[in-house]
């Protein structure tokens, strides 16, 4: 049976053999490809290639690309899908198309110098019409029987390269065919276990683009063939497996999490979806993605929330998903070696991650409670259940828990018409917006001319000329939907800066705008929600954005275009902008910088945004032709695509092209923080910020961490003045604490040097602590040299009561100094536990003692002949064990 290495290893092989070079994997976050969120199949690196854009050093390629898929999350934990998983694939930029391609194909999976399949399991799909692949198909031996035509044969994931393919599935049996249906479930593409797709080769002939119809596409420079296989599925058919997941790529992490749970995986879902998920956690990370509340980072966020939770319904209480870590590492690290270097890293990150969340769960519960004391009733609607779950992330079953302890219920239906309404919003915006998934033609159709005149306007009377609902064009809305219209004052999220809100409305209707997208044609794409009437085509209505929102968002946006001209100029005039998020509330900036970042460049980076803040320059806008303000140094992000005409904004010395909205002068920032910065990649930083009203609330969780610590530090310090009095020992410990509420990175630094003094004075508060009790003993020692005996040699064989063990290192140390020659065993009673610590100079073996004592205690221990230690759960005989070693000592 083939090891899941020896399966990519053997595809990789035999495509070298064919003359085809073997590409490395990219990383998951994809290269200045802001279409997708992740590298999502085997070809979504090439297509710099594939659209002609660069040409290969061979057009002969093959690559296993890791890659990372959430659009059918609820699938995971069936036999086949996952988050996570390797595309082997092998490509050709011009050079060989379809028989080619097909040839190597069948020779690979059937040849016994390969895969070896049985041809009579194999079958093949080819799309409607596709008479040429057909007949490929068939000169290479394939019964017509095996061949099916279906519509649905057309490969695309968004902009890029697509176009027509053949897909090879593996006939599992009847076993996993319960009603008997036999071939009637590939032609009517009924989802089943029985056939299972092994292969899909994509004859790429065309390039799909963003507001063109399919009929319309380019043809691409040359006819490319573009193929992908599974690693995962291709090791459960080949290892014989019910499902992946019981292959040698998942069951190591099973088997830690039956550990953990203290329960048999058993097909448990809950098993495979921690699986699944921590796999994906671990690569992403070692990619650069980190946790956050947008983008990648949400996605890693709800991937964990979601596996964690799984553990709780498993009976694992707390922080268990960073142990997994190691098992993902051991069994990728050979492929991938990025992993074994980070891991440490990524196991940190899951764990804070694990802690944040624990703490979101207890925040949620806190305020479960708070309603139930306020309640008139026991019964609490499901629109609130929604509500913790959908703000705090309060899961629905914890709240269902809660409230039967205290007698209370919940409507359920509500909790799930609730659901069903954000899944409706959040299906409607996927379908638009993420090209991950199909775009829909009738919106990309949509050539309907919108304007945006919300630099100027917060509020105009304006015209309905388009609603979108479940991807179709609808003459009327009276729930969730989209709108487009004539003029809208609605920012669309581009370029950093996020989508406006507010209302739209007339005498009859009531509509909430919750966000605002650019659609295929660039017009502006309102996601509603209709609370009162509906909404017509042709309806004249009030569009009214939330200005209070708007202004924080344009004073973080304008302090996003000081932040980088100030480390433009205290760092480097070369660095680069790699990403912004800018929100009503934070703001996140990515840059490149080669070399270390320290605090005392961030303070001066802060500092000197603060500085053009209170120059109070007035925001100049202009338009003006792209090489003119190219030359007139306004930095633009070349990576970006900029019409003939920009706009330009100039605030302070900075100058920048960019078509979102700011404050009219810098003034009106009022202040700026930076509340934190970190590494997301090579030479890649993140800086976090906030401006004006918000950095209170941010500046405070910025240095919540290490308030939190030293509280613990200090409860620490406590304890040992408390134990060190029931001793009799007199300690002094001060320290000096400020409270202070924090508004600037220099705040967060003294917090963090101030967690560095606490735990430099606790740890000399423990030194102290030991010295005074190691001498306290000492001072005692003759108690022990009273328990002296001698026959061949002198020993103490003794027994005490809640030693500290380190003391009693030192203690074993200084008897055996008086005794000369001799040997010293202790057995230390702490509640129904025991701990055992021996020293000899003699020619008997302390180690072995320990071994042999600890064993007898129900537990374990070792050492060398001079010194050993060990310890058992039982105290039931140690009189006798000290008896056999008193014996031992003396025969």
């Amino acid at each position: 049976m083939k090891t899941s290495k020896e399966i990519r290893d053997t595809f990789l092989n035999y495509f070298k053999e064919h003359d085809h070079d073997i590409i490395p994997s990219a990383p998951l976050i994809p290269d200045n490809d802001p279409t997708i969120l992740w590298n999502n199949a085997g070809v979504t690196p090439l297509k710099k290639y594939f659209d002609g854009s660069l040409v290969p050093k061979n057009k002969r390629m093959a690559s296993s690309q890791k890659c990372i898929r959430t659009n059918d999350i609820e699938s995971v934990g069936d036999e086949t899908h996952h988050t996570f998983f390797e595309m082997l694939g092998n490509f050709s930029i011009g050079d060989y198309f379809k028989d080619e391609a097909l040839r190597m194909a069948y020779e690979l999976l059937t040849s016994s110098n390969y895969f070896n399949f049985d041809k009579n399991l194999l079958y093949f799909t080819i799309y409607t019409g596709d008479l040429e692949s057909k007949q490929i198909w068939m000169n290479l031996g394939v019964e017509e029987s095996h061949i099916i035509e279906l519509d649905g044969n057309f490969w695309y994931i968004g902009e890029g390269p697509c176009g027509p393919d053949s897909e090879i599935f593996y006939d599992r049996g009847e076993k996993y065919d319960p009603n008997k249906l036999g071939i009637k479930l590939l032609k009517e593409d009924i989802p089943n276990s029985r056939y299972v797709e092994i292969w899909n080769n994509v004859f790429s002939t065309y390039n799909a683009k963003d507001g063109v119809a399919r009929k319309d596409y380019e043809e691409l420079p040359s006819k490319n063939i573009d193929t992908g296989m599974g690693l995962e599925r291709m090791t459960c058919i080949i290892q014989g497996k019910d499902s992946s997941y019981d292959t040698d790529l998942f069951v190591p992490i099973i088997e830690k999490i039956e550990k953990l749970s203290n329960k048999v995986y058993g097909n448990d879902r809950n098993f495979r979806i921690i699986a699944d998920h921590i796999r994906t956690i671990v690569f992403a990370i070692s990619d650069g993605a980190t946790f956050s509340n947008e983008g990648r980072g949400y996605v890693l966020r709800r991937l964990l929330r979601r596996a964690y939770r799984c553990g709780k319904k498993i009976n694992i209480s707390g922080s268990f998903l960073y142990k997994l870590v190691e098992e993902v590492v051991n069994i990728m690290g050979v492929q991938y070696s990025n992993l074994i270097d980070k891991k440490k890293h990524i196991e940190d990150l899951v764990h804070r991650e694990e802690i944040l969340f624990d703490k979101t769960l207890e925040s949620g519960e806190r305020k479960l409670c708070d309603i139930m004391d306020c309640s008139k009733t026991n019964q609490i609607s499901g629109d609130i259940a929604f509500k913790l779950y959908d703000t705090y992330g309060f899961p629905f079953e914890l709240t269902v828990e809660c409230l039967i302890e205290r007698g209370f219920n919940t409507n359920k239906e509500e909790f799930e018409k609730c659901m069903e309404r954000q899944k409706e919003l959040a299906r409607t915006s996927r379908r638009v917006i993420d090209s991950m998934n199909i775009q829909s033609q009738e919106l990309l159709e949509f050539k309907e001319e919108s304007s945006f005149v919300g630099y100027e306007k917060h509020e105009i009377n304006t015209t309905v000329i388009g609603l979108f609902k479940d991807n179709k064009k609808v003459n009327s809305l009276n729930d969730v939907g989209y709108v487009v219209l004539k003029e809208t004052p609605f920012y669309a999220e581009k370029g950093g800066q996020v989508g406006d809100t507010g209302l739209l409305f007339n005498k009859d209707t009531s509509i909430a705008v919750v966000d605002t997208f650019e659609a295929p044609n660039h017009q502006h794409l309102h996601m509603i929600n209709v609370i009162e009437g509906s909404i017509n085509i042709g309806d004249k209505i009030t569009a009214k954005i939330n200005s209070k929102r708007r202004d924080s968002i344009e004073k973080n946006h304008s302090a996003t275009h000081l932040l980088h001209k100030a480390l433009k100029d205290v760092l480097n005039s070369s660095i680069d902008q790699a990403g912004s998020r800018i929100d009503e509330y934070e703001i996140r900036f990515d840059f490149l910088y080669e070399k270390k970042l320290t605090d005392d460049e961030i303070i001066k980076v802060e500092d000197l945004v603060n500085s053009m803040i209170s120059n109070n320059k007035d925001t100049i806008v202009e338009e003006k032709g792209l090489d003119v303000a190219i030359s007139e140094g306004a930095v633009a992000l070349f990576k970006d695509k900029y019409n003939d005409i920009v706009r330009v904004i100039t605030m302070d010395t900075s100058k920048e092209l960019c078509g979102g909205t700011h404050v009219n002068n810098t003034s009106h920032i009022n202040r700026f923080a930076i509340k934190s910065y970190e590494t997301i990649g090579a030479n890649t930083y993140r800086i976090f910020a906030a401006t004006d009203k918000n950095i209170e609330n941010e500046m405070y969780e910025a240095i919540k961490p290490y308030n939190d610590e030293i509280i613990k530090l200090l409860e620490k310090g406590k304890n040992i003045l408390e134990e060190a009095n029931k001793e009799g020992i007199s300690l002094e410990f001060y320290v000096n604490v400020d409270n202070k509420q924090p508004y600037s990175y220099k705040d967060v630094v003294y917090n963090r040097k101030e967690l560095e003094y606490v735990k430099d004075r606790i740890k000399n508060l423990e030194k102290i602590y030991q010295i005074e009790k190691e001498q306290e003993v000492l001072n005692n020692i003759d108690k022990f040299l009273n328990e002296v005996k001698e026959s061949r040699y002198k020993y103490v064989v003794t027994k005490v009561y809640d030693y500290d063990m380190n003391v009693l290192k030192v203690l074993v140390d200084r008897l055996i100094e008086h005794l000369n020659e001799g040997i010293i065993f202790i057995a230390n009673v702490k509640g129904n536990n025991v701990n055992y610590i021996c020293k000899s100079n003699i020619d008997i073996d302390a180690g072995v003692l320990i071994k042999e004592a600890s064993s007898k205690s129900n537990g374990n221990g070792g050492g060398s002949k001079t010194f050993g230690q060990g310890g058992g759960t039982s105290i039931d005989n140690l009189d006798e064990i000290l008896l056999e070693i008193e014996n031992k000592i003396k025969a």
